[in-house]
């Protein structure tokens, strides 16, 4: 991986030589302020900051053939070592010659519809320390070719290297009580070497977005089990097949969401699925602002020897109220609501732009009526209120 980041370093600095190149980057700091104790001496209390630095590099051809792009992410957490950490979000070169884009080096995929779970989402690892929603994804390696046609779209992927989900040391928050190892047990032989394969098809149809993908490897989603004396945890990663496929229809103010998937391994074969809708009122009380209702369903029937999930037979509920202002004012309220044993889980996100290089950010996060059997119990006591001030230059 060292020399990867090494030689397409030399490379985006070498082209900058001859071509114009673009620097961004921002600077932020968070405080997370946890809302209950816990009874773990370990564990961080009360209000815990940390800091974050973002750096972009970016280029492109005159003739926009050829593009090179860098985005980096640490952070330090003051009271969670494996939280503090650095990684590379993309670092790859790019070249398009007519319908054919082949792109080589570290980059985010994302694939999806659907607002609460991301099912069909599976090229990218989840950077778990940055938060529980999953959504923060860490860099992957890979040779991306596609080919765009007037019938759709067609991407391969090509992924050399596994990269490990990350976990919460014993003193950080959203942690299962126990250290997940170092070690990780892999499936295959060749552990994070594995070559995985993916293909995806996208296109639209009138007003229907579709997508479809194959994936075959190293899945990544581990399966997490005690050791033989019960003191550690082990993250092992199996080898899977799965298919998807992602749909949304548009009409008017309605949009349509479903994304499904079936995976085959060793452990498991099973099916899951998202289905919901969001509707938009434009122009609130004759105002600039939108209000988006949303409702998803989430099913999901993998058995208990699977890696853990909590999306399994639940409701989602929320709401979307956008201004529409100069300051891309934007709150998310949300509930989400388990139909077996209720345990629900709120959560609301609100952003807004001050002047023209800050931003300020704000969520709050809580679980109640937690169910012992289900598996977010084990973060029944980690809600937060977060607050993060981001500057851009």
């Amino acid at each position: 991986m060292k020399k990867i980041y090494l030689l397409f370093t030399v490379l985006i600095f070498n082209t900058a030589l001859a071509e114009e190149i673009d620097f961004s980057a921002s600077l932020g700091i968070e405080l997370r302020g946890f809302i209950q104790s816990t009874d773990s001496v370990n564990q961080a209390n009360g209000i815990v900051p940390s800091f974050i630095f973002e750096p972009e590099v970016k280029w492109r051809s005159d003739d926009r053939k050829n593009r090179f792009s860098f985005v980096g992410f640490s952070r330090y957490d003051e009271q969670d070592s494996s939280r503090s950490h650095f990684d590379i979000r993309e670092l790859y070169w790019s070249h398009n010659s007519g319908d054919w884009t082949t792109l080589v080096g570290i980059n985010k995929v994302y694939w999806g519809v659907a607002e609460s779970v991301h099912l069909v989402d599976v090229i990218n690892q989840t950077d778990l320390v940055e938060d529980i929603d999953q959504e923060a994804k860490l860099g992957q390696p890979m040779l991306h070719i596609s080919n765009q046609k007037d019938w759709g779209k067609l991407d391969f992927y090509l992924l050399p290297y596994f990269r490990e989900r990350t976990f919460p040391s014993i003193d950080g928050r959203f942690n299962f009580g126990l250290n997940v190892a170092d070690d990780a047990i892999y499936q295959s032989s060749s552990d994070k070497n594995h070559i995985d394969l993916a293909f995806r098809y996208s296109h639209y149809f009138g007003d229907v977005d579709l997508g479809f993908h194959l994936f075959d490897g190293t899945n990544r989603e581990p399966r997490i089990i005690p050791n033989s004396d019960f003191t550690q945890l082990i993250a092992t990663y199996d080898q899977m097949t799965q298919l998807g496929i992602d749909i949304q229809y548009t009409n008017e103010a309605w949009l349509w969401k479903f994304e499904s998937i079936y995976r085959k391994t060793d452990i498991d074969n099973f099916m899951a699925a998202v289905a919901g809708f969001e509707y938009t009122l434009f122009q609130i009380n004759e105002t600039a602002a939108d209000l988006g209702l949303l409702i998803e369903y989430q099913y999901d029937d993998r058995n208990v020897l699977s890696a853990p999930i909590t999306s399994d037979n639940d409701l989602f509920l929320a709401t979307r109220y956008a201004f529409n202002d100069t300051q891309d004012t934007s709150i998310l309220a949300g509930v989400v609501i388990d139909i077996k044993n209720d345990t629900t889980f709120f959560n609301i996100e609100a952003e807004r732009r001050i002047g023209k290089n800050l931003t300020a950010e704000l969520r709050i996060r809580a679980l109640t009526n937690v169910d012992i059997n289900d598996n977010a119990y084990a973060f029944e006591n980690d809600d937060y209120v977060q607050i993060k001030m981001s500057w851009y230059f």
